[in-house]
């Protein structure tokens, strides 16, 4: 398989999803219009780019047609991570025609979502890089149930970074949690039960993140803060932390527009919801090339 293999999720992840998809398409029946072909033609087709994005979702394309028919072969031209353009090519398929056919639009619907997403985590990505060098675009958890490792493969494809795949990942004590817990006290329990887990703590307000970086947190989470005030946190956690200080995260709402407002502020990671949750699908087709 071409394409950096970081780019690739989990293949039990992408062979369980596949399954899903399939079975959802096929019945006991199976595909009636496909049935009314010819089992013995073959057919060449291509993945067509018909906008400008960037290419993820290889595997789970690979795959769908490998279950529908392990004779079918795909070819990749643009792997994923490639930037593509209207017209360009990004893999052929080759094969029995009827089996093309019926695993299409599950391959299709995979590589669009997921290129949709790296696209988008692309166009952060370039949003933020002529102002800042080290800030990183990360995703969130708020991702399609079930499909959470394709599609974080899918902003790393992009050029984006991952945060917390699973709730085991680390700690990260929300508005909800510090009711319960208060800042001081929540970080303190996590660094006895937790050593060495990454320790964040979501903050409304300045002394919040006073408070959770003197508490010994590795993360703060800027909540829906202005670029001013985030810029003011960033001073402050400098100020207390030094060389080791907290690593200071920015959420809650950002856009293309004001994303790299918050780089220029200081962030060191910016967390976009929309990445996963609301990214447009690539539009890609299946055009018959040959026979």
């Amino acid at each position: 398989m071409s394409g950096p293999e970081e780019f690739h999720p989990p293949l039990a992840a992408v062979r369980a999803a596949v399954r899903r998809a399939l079975a959802e398409d096929l019945l006991a029946l199976g595909d009636l219009t496909a049935g009314l072909l010819e089992r013995a033609a073959r057919a060449r087709l291509a993945v067509i780019a018909r906008q400008h994005g960037v290419i993820a979702g290889q595997r789970c394309a690979e795959e769908t047609f490998r279950q529908v028919d392990r004779q079918i072969a795909v070819t990749w031209e643009r792997p994923d991570g490639s930037a593509v353009a209207p017209g360009d090519r990004v893999a052929q398929v080759e094969g029995p025609l009827s089996s093309i056919l019926t695993a299409e639009r599950t391959a299709l619907n995979f590589l669009c979502h997921l290129a949709g997403i790296a696209s988008l985590t692309r166009r952060y990505v370039d949003a933020v890089a002529a102002v800042s060098g080290s800030v990183r675009i990360l995703d969130t958890r708020k991702t399609t149930p079930g499909l959470r490792a394709l599609e974080k493969a899918a902003v790393r494809a992009g050029g984006g970074c991952n945060h917390r795949a699973s709730l085991s990942d680390g700690v990260l004590v929300k508005d909800n949690h510090r009711v319960a817990l208060g800042i001081t006290e929540a970080v303190r329990l996590a660094r006895t039960r937790w050593p060495g887990r990454m320790i964040e703590v979501e903050c409304d307000t300045v002394d919040q993140v006073e408070e959770a970086c003197r508490a010994g947190a590795t993360m703060v989470l800027l909540d829906n803060m202005s670029p001013e005030q985030v810029a003011r946190c960033v001073e402050l956690v400098a100020v207390i932390g030094g060389p080791a200080r907290a690593l200071v995260e920015v959420s809650g709402g950002v856009t293309l527009e004001t994303a790299p407002a918050y780089a220029a502020a200081g962030a060191d990671l910016i967390s976009v919801g929309a990445l996963t949750h609301s990214a447009p699908a690539l539009d890609l087709g299946l055009d018959l090339i040959g026979s």
